[in-house]
C-alpha cells in the first residue's frame, strides 16, 4: 500500500468515506482512478466522470504513485 501522507493532492478524513484517501476537496476516493485506468478508462474520461478532480491533481496522484513504486 503506497503512503499517500505526503501527496498534497489527497486528503483522509474519518468524516468521509470511512477514512479513505481521496482527492482533496472532493470525496472521490483515490482508489476509483487506479480502477477506472484499470478498467481501460483514460485520465480524460475520468476527469469527465469525477468532475470535482482537477487534471493536476490526478498527475500529482500519478506521479506521486511512480516514484512510490520506483523507490520500494
Amino acid at each position: 500500500m503506497l503512503d499517500w501522507t505526503t501527496c498534497q493532492a489527497v486528503e483522509r478524513d474519518p468524516q468521509k468515506l470511512s477514512g479513505a484517501w481521496v482527492f482533496r476537496g472532493t470525496r472521490v476516493p483515490v482508489s476509483a482512478l487506479f480502477e477506472n485506468l484499470e478498467g481501460g478508462a483514460t485520465v480524460d474520461q475520468f476527469l469527465k466522470w469525477f468532475p470535482g478532480v482537477t487534471r493536476e491533481q490526478v498527475d500529482a496522484v500519478l506521479e506521486h504513485a511512480a516514484r512510490s513504486v520506483q523507490t520500494a
